[in-house]
Protein backbone atom coordinates (compact mmCIF):
# COMPACT_ATOMS: atom_id res chain seq x y z
CA UNK A 1 0.00 0.00 0.00
CA UNK A 2 1.59 3.26 -1.15
CA UNK A 3 0.45 6.00 1.21
CA UNK A 4 1.80 9.36 2.34
CA UNK A 5 1.83 8.45 6.04
CA UNK A 6 2.30 5.37 8.19
CA UNK A 7 0.00 6.75 10.91
CA UNK A 8 -2.43 9.62 11.34
CA UNK A 9 -3.34 10.52 14.93
CA UNK A 10 -6.99 11.60 14.77
CA UNK A 11 -8.03 13.62 17.81
CA UNK A 12 -4.53 14.98 18.35
CA UNK A 13 -5.80 18.07 20.19
CA UNK A 14 -7.56 16.01 22.88
CA UNK A 15 -5.88 14.95 26.13
CA UNK A 16 -4.97 11.41 25.07
CA UNK A 17 -4.33 12.39 21.45
CA UNK A 18 -1.71 14.90 22.62
CA UNK A 19 0.04 12.14 24.56
CA UNK A 20 0.06 9.91 21.48
CA UNK A 21 1.62 12.71 19.43
CA UNK A 22 4.19 13.39 22.15
CA UNK A 23 5.07 9.70 22.28
CA UNK A 24 5.50 9.34 18.51
CA UNK A 25 7.71 12.44 18.43
CA UNK A 26 9.86 11.33 21.37
CA UNK A 27 10.10 7.65 20.51
CA UNK A 28 10.43 7.80 16.73
CA UNK A 29 10.97 11.38 15.54
CA UNK A 30 11.64 11.44 11.78
CA UNK A 31 11.93 7.63 11.56
CA UNK A 32 8.15 7.29 11.22
CA UNK A 33 5.95 9.14 8.75
CA UNK A 34 2.98 10.44 10.71
CA UNK A 35 0.53 13.31 10.88
CA UNK A 36 -1.77 15.00 13.39
CA UNK A 37 -5.47 15.39 12.62
CA UNK A 38 -8.36 17.21 14.24
CA UNK A 39 -11.16 19.70 13.70
CA UNK A 40 -9.15 22.93 13.91
CA UNK A 41 -5.92 23.77 12.10
CA UNK A 42 -5.16 26.49 14.64
CA UNK A 43 -5.58 24.11 17.58
CA UNK A 44 -3.45 21.49 15.85
CA UNK A 45 -0.68 24.06 15.39
CA UNK A 46 -0.92 25.11 19.02
CA UNK A 47 -0.77 21.52 20.29
CA UNK A 48 2.09 20.67 17.93
CA UNK A 49 4.11 23.52 19.45
CA UNK A 50 3.01 22.83 23.03
CA UNK A 51 3.97 19.14 22.87
CA UNK A 52 7.33 19.84 21.23
CA UNK A 53 6.38 18.10 18.01
CA UNK A 54 8.43 18.90 14.92
CA UNK A 55 6.98 21.53 12.58
CA UNK A 56 7.65 19.04 9.78
CA UNK A 57 4.74 16.93 11.04
CA UNK A 58 1.75 17.46 8.75
CA UNK A 59 -1.56 18.77 10.09
CA UNK A 60 -4.85 17.45 8.68
CA UNK A 61 -8.23 19.04 9.28
CA UNK A 62 -10.92 16.36 9.60
CA UNK A 63 -14.22 16.23 11.42
CA UNK A 64 -16.61 13.42 12.30
CA UNK A 65 -19.44 15.64 10.96
CA UNK A 66 -17.75 15.87 7.55
CA UNK A 67 -17.56 12.44 5.85
CA UNK A 68 -15.60 13.86 2.91
CA UNK A 69 -12.83 15.02 5.24
CA UNK A 70 -12.65 11.57 6.85
CA UNK A 71 -12.52 9.90 3.44
CA UNK A 72 -9.70 12.19 2.32
CA UNK A 73 -7.72 11.56 5.51
CA UNK A 74 -8.15 7.78 5.34
CA UNK A 75 -6.83 7.67 1.79
CA UNK A 76 -3.57 9.38 2.78
CA UNK A 77 -2.37 6.93 5.43
CA UNK A 78 -1.70 3.27 6.06
CA UNK A 79 -3.33 3.42 9.48
CA UNK A 80 -5.47 5.77 11.56
CA UNK A 81 -5.11 5.97 15.33
CA UNK A 82 -8.23 7.58 16.79
CA UNK A 83 -8.73 8.83 20.33
CA UNK A 84 -12.03 10.58 19.55
CA UNK A 85 -14.74 9.02 21.70
CA UNK A 86 -17.27 8.05 22.77
CA UNK A 87 -16.99 6.05 19.58
CA UNK A 88 -20.70 5.30 19.43
CA UNK A 89 -21.17 9.06 18.97
CA UNK A 90 -18.15 9.97 16.84
CA UNK A 91 -16.60 6.76 15.55
CA UNK A 92 -18.70 5.15 12.86
CA UNK A 93 -17.93 7.65 10.10
CA UNK A 94 -14.22 7.05 10.49
CA UNK A 95 -14.65 3.28 10.55
CA UNK A 96 -16.68 3.52 7.35
CA UNK A 97 -14.03 5.75 5.70
CA UNK A 98 -11.21 3.38 6.64
CA UNK A 99 -13.14 0.33 5.45
CA UNK A 100 -13.87 2.03 2.13
CA UNK A 101 -10.22 3.09 1.67
CA UNK A 102 -8.71 -0.21 2.82
CA UNK A 103 -6.97 1.67 5.65
CA UNK A 104 -6.08 0.12 8.98
CA UNK A 105 -7.76 1.58 12.07
CA UNK A 106 -7.14 1.37 15.83
CA UNK A 107 -9.15 2.88 18.66
CA UNK A 108 -9.57 2.86 22.44
CA UNK A 109 -13.14 1.61 22.44
CA UNK A 110 -14.47 0.02 25.58
CA UNK A 111 -17.99 0.14 24.18
CA UNK A 112 -19.21 -3.42 23.59
CA UNK A 113 -22.61 -2.41 22.22
CA UNK A 114 -20.98 -0.23 19.54
CA UNK A 115 -18.44 -2.95 18.78
CA UNK A 116 -21.34 -5.39 18.44
CA UNK A 117 -22.63 -3.06 15.71
CA UNK A 118 -19.31 -2.71 13.87
CA UNK A 119 -18.63 -6.45 13.83
CA UNK A 120 -21.95 -7.14 12.16
CA UNK A 121 -21.99 -4.09 9.90
CA UNK A 122 -18.40 -3.88 8.65
CA UNK A 123 -16.81 -7.34 8.86
CA UNK A 124 -17.70 -8.34 5.30
CA UNK A 125 -16.78 -4.98 3.75
CA UNK A 126 -13.46 -4.89 5.63
CA UNK A 127 -12.64 -8.38 4.40
CA UNK A 128 -13.15 -7.16 0.83
CA UNK A 129 -11.19 -3.91 1.13
CA UNK A 130 -8.37 -5.29 3.30
CA UNK A 131 -8.91 -2.81 6.13
CA UNK A 132 -8.00 -4.14 9.57
CA UNK A 133 -10.34 -2.52 12.11
CA UNK A 134 -8.92 -3.16 15.59
CA UNK A 135 -10.88 -2.06 18.63
CA UNK A 136 -9.76 -1.69 22.25
CA UNK A 137 -6.07 -0.89 21.79
CA UNK A 138 -5.52 0.74 25.18
CA UNK A 139 -5.63 -0.49 28.77
CA UNK A 140 -8.88 -2.04 27.73
CA UNK A 141 -8.03 -4.50 26.43
CA UNK A 142 -4.41 -4.99 25.32
CA UNK A 143 -2.75 -6.14 28.59
CA UNK A 144 -5.57 -8.64 29.14
CA UNK A 145 -6.13 -9.86 25.59
CA UNK A 146 -2.41 -10.23 24.90
CA UNK A 147 -1.77 -11.58 28.41
CA UNK A 148 -4.13 -14.48 27.77
CA UNK A 149 -2.65 -14.99 24.30
CA UNK A 150 0.88 -14.98 25.74
CA UNK A 151 0.03 -17.56 28.40
CA UNK A 152 -1.78 -19.79 25.90
CA UNK A 153 1.14 -19.70 23.47
CA UNK A 154 3.37 -20.93 26.28
CA UNK A 155 0.88 -23.63 27.32
CA UNK A 156 0.57 -24.91 23.75
CA UNK A 157 4.35 -24.96 23.22
CA UNK A 158 5.37 -26.42 26.59
CA UNK A 159 2.41 -27.98 28.41
CA UNK A 160 0.50 -30.14 25.95
CA UNK A 161 -2.13 -27.67 24.75
CA UNK A 162 -4.09 -24.58 25.76
CA UNK A 163 -5.53 -23.96 29.20
CA UNK A 164 -9.29 -24.40 29.21
CA UNK A 165 -9.61 -21.91 32.09
CA UNK A 166 -7.66 -18.74 32.84
CA UNK A 167 -8.18 -16.20 35.59
CA UNK A 168 -7.02 -12.61 35.04
CA UNK A 169 -6.25 -10.90 38.34
CA UNK A 170 -5.14 -7.30 38.79
CA UNK A 171 -2.45 -7.48 41.47
CA UNK A 172 -1.55 -3.79 41.66
CA UNK A 173 -2.62 -0.64 39.88
CA UNK A 174 -2.00 3.05 40.38
CA UNK A 175 -3.69 5.54 38.11
CA UNK A 176 -7.02 6.69 36.80
CA UNK A 177 -9.48 5.62 34.16
CA UNK A 178 -9.91 8.15 31.40
CA UNK A 179 -12.76 10.62 31.05
CA UNK A 180 -13.47 8.99 27.69
CA UNK A 181 -14.04 5.66 29.44
CA UNK A 182 -16.57 7.24 31.77
CA UNK A 183 -18.34 9.07 28.94
CA UNK A 184 -18.50 5.85 26.93
CA UNK A 185 -20.09 4.02 29.86
CA UNK A 186 -22.80 6.65 30.26
CA UNK A 187 -23.54 6.72 26.53
CA UNK A 188 -23.88 2.95 26.53
CA UNK A 189 -26.30 3.07 29.45
CA UNK A 190 -28.28 5.80 27.70
CA UNK A 191 -28.57 3.62 24.62
CA UNK A 192 -29.60 0.62 26.72
CA UNK A 193 -32.49 2.70 28.05
CA UNK A 194 -33.76 3.11 24.50
CA UNK A 195 -32.86 -0.38 23.25
CA UNK A 196 -33.51 -3.11 25.82
CA UNK A 197 -31.59 -5.66 23.72
CA UNK A 198 -28.38 -3.74 24.46
CA UNK A 199 -28.52 -4.99 28.05
CA UNK A 200 -28.49 -8.55 26.74
CA UNK A 201 -25.42 -7.81 24.62
CA UNK A 202 -23.69 -6.37 27.68
CA UNK A 203 -24.52 -9.43 29.78
CA UNK A 204 -23.54 -11.98 27.13
CA UNK A 205 -19.79 -12.79 27.31
CA UNK A 206 -19.96 -14.00 23.70
CA UNK A 207 -21.83 -11.03 22.21
CA UNK A 208 -18.82 -10.17 20.01
CA UNK A 209 -18.73 -13.71 18.59
CA UNK A 210 -21.73 -13.92 16.22
CA UNK A 211 -23.31 -17.35 16.04
CA UNK A 212 -21.36 -18.86 18.95
CA UNK A 213 -22.37 -19.60 22.51
CA UNK A 214 -19.72 -21.00 24.80
CA UNK A 215 -19.84 -22.44 28.31
CA UNK A 216 -21.11 -20.58 31.36
CA UNK A 217 -18.63 -17.98 32.58
CA UNK A 218 -17.97 -16.64 36.11
CA UNK A 219 -19.81 -13.37 36.61
CA UNK A 220 -17.21 -11.69 38.84
CA UNK A 221 -19.98 -9.51 40.29
CA UNK A 222 -19.26 -10.07 43.99
CA UNK A 223 -16.24 -10.62 46.23
CA UNK A 224 -14.87 -14.15 46.47
CA UNK A 225 -12.14 -15.78 48.51
CA UNK A 226 -9.63 -17.66 46.35
CA UNK A 227 -7.80 -19.88 48.80
CA UNK A 228 -5.55 -21.39 46.14
CA UNK A 229 -3.89 -18.02 45.55
CA UNK A 230 -4.28 -16.76 49.13
CA UNK A 231 -6.37 -13.69 48.46
CA UNK A 232 -9.82 -12.19 48.31
CA UNK A 233 -10.88 -10.87 44.91
CA UNK A 234 -13.24 -8.02 44.03
CA UNK A 235 -15.15 -7.08 40.87
CA UNK A 236 -13.05 -5.34 38.19
CA UNK A 237 -14.74 -2.50 36.33
CA UNK A 238 -13.14 -3.32 32.97
CA UNK A 239 -13.95 -7.03 33.06
CA UNK A 240 -17.15 -6.70 31.05
CA UNK A 241 -15.35 -5.44 27.94
CA UNK A 242 -12.06 -7.31 28.39
CA UNK A 243 -13.70 -10.72 28.70
CA UNK A 244 -15.76 -10.13 25.54
CA UNK A 245 -12.63 -9.17 23.63
CA UNK A 246 -10.76 -12.25 24.86
CA UNK A 247 -13.58 -14.51 23.68
CA UNK A 248 -13.65 -12.75 20.30
CA UNK A 249 -9.90 -13.26 20.03
CA UNK A 250 -10.32 -16.96 20.75
CA UNK A 251 -12.93 -17.26 18.00
CA UNK A 252 -10.88 -15.30 15.45
CA UNK A 253 -7.89 -17.52 16.25
CA UNK A 254 -9.97 -20.55 15.25
CA UNK A 255 -10.84 -21.27 18.89
CA UNK A 256 -7.17 -21.76 19.66
CA UNK A 257 -8.03 -21.79 23.37
CA UNK A 258 -10.85 -24.31 22.82
CA UNK A 259 -14.61 -23.95 22.44
CA UNK A 260 -15.00 -24.71 26.15
CA UNK A 261 -12.67 -21.89 27.26
CA UNK A 262 -13.55 -20.09 30.51
CA UNK A 263 -12.12 -16.69 31.44
CA UNK A 264 -12.82 -14.06 34.08
CA UNK A 265 -11.17 -11.01 35.63
CA UNK A 266 -11.10 -9.59 39.16
CA UNK A 267 -8.95 -7.41 41.42
CA UNK A 268 -6.88 -8.99 44.19
CA UNK A 269 -7.39 -7.30 47.59
CA UNK A 270 -5.30 -9.52 49.87
CA UNK A 271 -5.85 -12.29 52.43
CA UNK A 272 -7.86 -12.53 55.63
CA UNK A 273 -10.33 -10.07 57.09
CA UNK A 274 -8.47 -7.08 55.67
CA UNK A 275 -8.67 -8.56 52.19
CA UNK A 276 -12.35 -9.34 52.62
CA UNK A 277 -13.13 -5.81 53.81
CA UNK A 278 -11.18 -4.31 50.91
CA UNK A 279 -13.00 -6.53 48.40
CA UNK A 280 -16.37 -5.51 49.82
CA UNK A 281 -15.37 -1.83 49.64
CA UNK A 282 -14.32 -2.17 45.99
CA UNK A 283 -17.56 -3.98 45.16
CA UNK A 284 -19.61 -1.08 46.56
CA UNK A 285 -17.49 1.73 45.11
CA UNK A 286 -19.57 3.87 42.74
CA UNK A 287 -17.25 6.88 42.54
CA UNK A 288 -16.93 6.56 38.77
CA UNK A 289 -20.69 6.91 38.41
CA UNK A 290 -21.03 9.76 40.92
CA UNK A 291 -17.93 11.79 40.08
CA UNK A 292 -16.50 10.66 36.76
CA UNK A 293 -13.52 12.33 35.09
CA UNK A 294 -14.50 14.56 32.20
CA UNK A 295 -13.40 13.88 28.61
CA UNK A 296 -10.43 16.08 27.77
CA UNK A 297 -9.19 16.12 31.36
CA UNK A 298 -6.54 13.91 32.83
CA UNK A 299 -3.78 13.43 35.39
CA UNK A 300 -0.65 15.53 35.62
CA UNK A 301 2.60 14.42 34.03
CA UNK A 302 3.91 13.39 37.46
CA UNK A 303 0.80 11.31 38.12
CA UNK A 304 1.12 9.63 34.72
CA UNK A 305 4.81 8.93 35.25
CA UNK A 306 4.35 7.41 38.70
CA UNK A 307 1.40 5.22 37.71
CA UNK A 308 1.66 1.52 36.88
CA UNK A 309 -0.24 -1.76 36.70
CA UNK A 310 0.51 -5.43 37.30
CA UNK A 311 -1.85 -8.16 36.09
CA UNK A 312 -1.51 -11.89 36.81
CA UNK A 313 -2.95 -14.67 34.66
CA UNK A 314 -3.48 -18.11 36.17
CA UNK A 315 -4.03 -21.09 33.90
CA UNK A 316 -4.23 -24.81 34.53
CA UNK A 317 -2.49 -26.67 31.71
CA UNK A 318 -3.48 -30.05 30.20
CA UNK A 319 -0.39 -31.71 31.72
CA UNK A 320 -1.53 -30.72 35.21
CA UNK A 321 0.86 -27.81 35.64
CA UNK A 322 -0.29 -24.42 36.82
CA UNK A 323 1.02 -21.58 34.66
CA UNK A 324 1.34 -18.08 36.06
CA UNK A 325 1.98 -15.22 33.63
CA UNK A 326 2.41 -11.53 34.46
CA UNK A 327 1.88 -8.37 32.42
CA UNK A 328 3.04 -5.01 33.74
CA UNK A 329 2.98 -1.43 32.51
CA UNK A 330 5.26 1.40 33.63
CA UNK A 331 2.80 4.33 33.42
CA UNK A 332 -0.72 5.01 34.65
CA UNK A 333 -3.15 2.73 32.81
CA UNK A 334 -5.72 5.20 31.49
CA UNK A 335 -3.40 7.71 29.86
CA UNK A 336 0.38 7.20 30.00
CA UNK A 337 0.41 3.51 29.08
CA UNK A 338 -2.70 3.66 26.90
CA UNK A 339 -1.22 6.38 24.66
CA UNK A 340 1.85 4.23 24.04
CA UNK A 341 -0.15 1.06 23.41
CA UNK A 342 -2.44 2.59 20.79
CA UNK A 343 0.50 4.25 19.01
CA UNK A 344 2.41 0.96 18.83
CA UNK A 345 -0.73 -0.84 17.62
CA UNK A 346 -1.09 1.58 14.70
CA UNK A 347 2.58 1.21 13.81
CA UNK A 348 2.43 -2.56 14.12
CA UNK A 349 -0.34 -2.78 11.54
CA UNK A 350 1.33 -0.26 9.23
CA UNK A 351 4.83 -1.72 9.38
CA UNK A 352 4.86 -5.28 10.70
CA UNK A 353 1.70 -7.17 9.74
CA UNK A 354 1.04 -8.05 6.11
CA UNK A 355 -2.44 -8.71 4.78
CA UNK A 356 -1.35 -12.29 4.10
CA UNK A 357 -0.81 -12.66 7.85
CA UNK A 358 -3.89 -10.69 8.89
CA UNK A 359 -6.45 -10.08 6.12
CA UNK A 360 -9.14 -7.42 6.35
CA UNK A 361 -11.78 -7.64 9.06
CA UNK A 362 -12.92 -6.36 12.45
CA UNK A 363 -10.42 -7.52 15.06
CA UNK A 364 -9.15 -7.52 18.59
CA UNK A 365 -5.42 -7.12 19.28
CA UNK A 366 -4.35 -10.76 19.70
CA UNK A 367 -5.54 -12.20 16.37
CA UNK A 368 -4.66 -9.00 14.51
CA UNK A 369 -1.09 -8.57 15.77
CA UNK A 370 -0.26 -11.20 18.39
CA UNK A 371 3.43 -11.70 19.07
CA UNK A 372 4.52 -8.83 16.83
CA UNK A 373 2.66 -6.34 19.03
CA UNK A 374 3.95 -7.95 22.22
CA UNK A 375 7.51 -7.49 20.89
CA UNK A 376 6.82 -3.81 20.12
CA UNK A 377 5.26 -3.13 23.51
CA UNK A 378 8.18 -4.72 25.35
CA UNK A 379 10.82 -2.98 23.21
CA UNK A 380 9.26 0.48 23.18
CA UNK A 381 6.24 1.01 25.42
CA UNK A 382 7.31 -0.06 28.91
CA UNK A 383 5.29 -3.29 29.13
CA UNK A 384 6.58 -6.65 30.28
CA UNK A 385 5.20 -10.13 29.53
CA UNK A 386 6.67 -12.92 31.66
CA UNK A 387 5.96 -16.53 32.50
CA UNK A 388 6.45 -16.56 36.26
CA UNK A 389 5.91 -20.25 36.98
Amino acid sequence: MSREFDVVVYGATGFTGRLVAEYLQGQYGPDVSWAMAGRSHDKLEAVRDEMGVSKDIALIVANSDDPASLDAMAKRTKSVCTTVGPYQLYGEGLVAACVEAGTDYVDLSGEPAWMYDTVRKYQSAAEKSGARIVHSCGFDSIPFDLGVYFLQQHAIAHNGGPCTKIRGRVRKMKGTFSGGTAASFFETMKRAGKQPEVLQWLKDPFSLVPGFTGPAQPTGHKPIEETDIGSWSAPFIMASINTKNVHRSNALLGHLYGEDFVYDEMVLTGPGEKGKAAAEFVAKDDSMAKNPPKPGEGPSKEERETGFYDVMFIGDAPDGARIIAGVTGDKDPGYGSTSKMIAESALCLAKDISRDETPGGVYTSAPAMGGALIDRLVANAGLTFKIES
